[in-house]
């Protein structure tokens, strides 16, 4: 899961939210240099990884896109995956969205000083271009698609995935509704787990 999934999943919990959106910039050991609750945060996030990677769907889902790609088809999945969260209906409506989103900067505003370098150098671009929220349009996937691209060692394009993205809509819906609400409850468990 990309970024809206990730903070969406962190269930309105400050700490947990921040870890779980730096989790990526935090490597190996270095999770203990942080507040347990960042750290809980940090470990959510690689759960929620591990279980999309896993999963039925996900695994049958990113053929469309390894041919092109390799082994980054799980990483335009992700992209792919917050774009159809971004419209369920069953999560948010738009205004909604538009709340969540606004309500993620302001506490991540509040916990700045806990960013690594690159995360905190990529947040004020997130922020200004409402990166969460606009995972709902089409243009939003194909310049998440393109940044994707630009921070990836070994990719050139992203046209190729854009293309298989809009050909290939329908199946990747599916794959998105037999999926997150097997990870959103698996979520919601680890959390529980954390508290006890």
């Amino acid at each position: 899961m990309n970024y809206l999934a990730h903070a969406y999943l962190s269930f309105d919990r400050p700490g947990i939210l921040t870890g779980n959106m730096i989790s990526d910039f935090v490597k190996g050991k270095k999770k203990y240099e942080y507040p347990g609750d960042i750290q809980q945060g940090i470990a959510l996030h690689r759960e929620i990884d591990r279980f999309t990677d896993i999963h039925f769907a996900t695994k049958e889902a990113k053929q469309i896109f390894r041919e092109a790609y390799g082994l980054y088809s799980g990483s335009i999945m992700d992209v792919v995956y917050d774009h159809f969260l971004a419209l369920d209906e069953n999560e948010f409506t738009d205004q909604s969205l538009q709340a969540f989103t606004s309500n993620v900067y302001a506490i991540l505003d509040q916990f700045t000083a806990h960013f690594p370098e690159k995360f905190g150098m990529m947040y004020p671009y997130m922020k200004a271009h409402n990166w969460l929220y606009n995972y709902r349009y089409l243009q939003g996937i194909q310049k998440s698609l393109g940044g994707l691209v630009r921070r990836a060692k070994y990719l050139e394009e992203s046209d190729t995935a854009y293309l298989l993205f809009t050909t290939h809509y329908a199946q990747l819906k599916i794959a998105y509704e037999l999926f997150f609400p097997e990870l959103k409850a698996m979520a919601e468990n680890f959390v529980k787990q954390l508290d006890n």
